[in-house]
């Protein structure tokens, strides 16, 4: 079942495949700049040594939604095709909630345009963990984890 598990988290970041985030608009503005939090971590792969992910969340909860903004890139490490990196962009809401802990926070990231939507579970203040789309964690949460840097 761990295995399984395993193939649809890798299953959800291959959906992303092809799926470019356009050009990346840089408005100055006279405020201060939006806070930046990085994530990394390693996503267990099928066919390679891994899937590097590198996760950019700018702004703050209490911000609006369109002030919420996100970078990713999933990089597989010694693939035999050798991919390209998949990135993208979009925007983060914060859920509340999960089947087994209704009080839990949960981070949304929509990427803009075509993508897969990723649903990440806050452990703690430097811990996300990959969830599926109905807010449950994986039997093999621990090699889904991503650390804030």
């Amino acid at each position: 079942m761990q295995l399984r598990s395993v193939l649809i988290g890798s299953a959800m970041l291959s959906l992303l495949a092809g799926c470019a985030g356009g050009p990346t608009e840089t408005a100055s503005k006279e405020s201060v700049e939006p806070t930046a939090v990085s994530y990394q971590g390693t996503l267990p792969c099928r066919n390679c040594d891994g899937i590097g992910l590198d996760v950019e969340m700018m702004g703050e909860e209490a911000d609006a939604v369109q002030d919420r903004t996100f970078t990713l890139t999933a990089s597989y490490m010694n693939h035999p095709q050798t991919p390209p990196d998949e990135d993208y962009a979009g925007n983060w809401e914060v859920l509340t909630g999960t089947p087994s802990d209704p009080d839990a926070k949960v981070y949304e990231l929509t990427p803009d345009g075509e993508g897969q939507t990723y649903y990440f579970l806050r452990l703690d203040e430097r811990t996300l963990e990959l969830i599926d789309p109905e807010r449950r964690r994986f039997e093999n949460g621990e090699m889904l984890r991503l650390k804030r840097q």
